[in-house]
């Protein structure tokens, strides 16, 4: 099968290559596909990873699986739940500026994420975004919430579609087009996520959601085709040319990005946003090319955090 070419996700790698190294919490990283995916990204000279877990087991991954690990640092830990505390503990201690899954669970990360003593929480609620480089396109796109947000209230909806405009804006796009999806392009009584839409696009208006152009409801098609906007007729400067899709929910976020990867040989990076530090949650059927991408993503947001608190202190 012949490999599809992604040079978004080229741009955005070399962008993060230019930009230097971040430290990397990698937290269990206890099977080759972790482990292989961290030495791809320092290889590049993405990261500089930590690996948080039971040191023996890690060593003997990698021996087994032929893999190089001598120039890393290990923190030992005795199992999966104490790797998840130990990193996002340094990110408390300063020591790293990015979490990363490794071969734990991902409530596991993310339950020590959200410990209320402990954790990495804001003010602003975590979400999700797929930043897809889908073939055909000449830009990435962004799909919120897919993974972290289930069934989302308009007050989660308000942080998901500020936390993936922020990301727009650290991935220079320039719009950033803001399309909120539903199954139709028209408000309906009867559709819970039509009147979100609506209400979200008028706190645009309003200032509560900034950075951005907001439009909706939009059905898919005429969210990202001029044809399809043009047909139904719909006069917005979002409609056919949106590069930021937010999901009704977390079962259509899913299934939009999917149907992209496995039907229309998309790639899709994963990144968790709203915490003090950004969180790369990978999966083991990801190319090696979504999980370097997934880095440079993380590697990008954690810079741009750190230029913003130089500039405040």
């Amino acid at each position: 099968m012949t490999s599809i070419a992604h040079p978004n996700y080229d741009r955005l790698i070399d962008a993060a290559r230019k930009s230097g190294r971040v430290t990397v919490a990698v937290a269990h990283p206890c099977d080759r596909s972790a482990l292989e995916g961290v030495l791809d990204a320092t290889r590049l000279g993405l990261i500089a990873p930590i690996l948080v877990g039971p040191a023996a087991r890690i060593r003997q991954v990698a021996d087994e699986a032929d893999l190089d690990i001598g120039g890393l640092s290990i923190e030992d830990t005795p199992h999966s739940h104490a790797s998840a505390a130990r990193a996002v503990e340094l990110v408390h201690e300063g020591r790293a500026a990015v979490l990363m899954k490794g071969s734990l669970h991902t409530d596991e990360l993310m339950g020590a994420v959200v410990a209320t003593a402990t954790g990495l929480r804001t003010a602003r609620r975590l979400s999700h975004c797929f930043v897809m480089d889908v073939p055909g396109r000449p830009d990435p796109l962004i799909i919120t919430d897919a993974a972290v947000n289930i069934v989302p209230t308009l007050t989660d909806k308000v942080d998901i579609v500020q936390n993936a405009i922020d990301l727009a804006h650290v991935l220079r796009f320039d719009p950033v087009l803001v399309a909120i999806l539903a199954a139709v392009e028209t408000v309906s009584a009867k559709m819970p996520s039509t009147i979100d839409a609506a209400a979200l696009c008028k706190m645009a208006d309003r200032g509560q959601i900034t950075g951005a152009i907001l439009d909706g409801p939009l059905a898919m098609d005429n969210a990202i085709d001029p044809h399809a906007a043009a047909i139904k007729h719909l006069v917005s400067p979002v409609a056919g040319r949106a590069n930021v899709l937010v999901a009704p929910d977390l079962e259509a976020g899913n299934m939009l990005a999917k149907s992209l990867s496995f039907m229309a040989g998309a790639a899709a990076a994963g990144i968790v946003l709203g915490a003090r530090v950004p969180i790369v949650l990978t999966s083991r059927a990801d190319t090696v090319a979504a999980r370097l991408a997934s880095c440079a993503v993380a590697v990008l947001v954690a810079h741009d955090r750190l230029r913003t608190v130089a500039v405040v202190a």
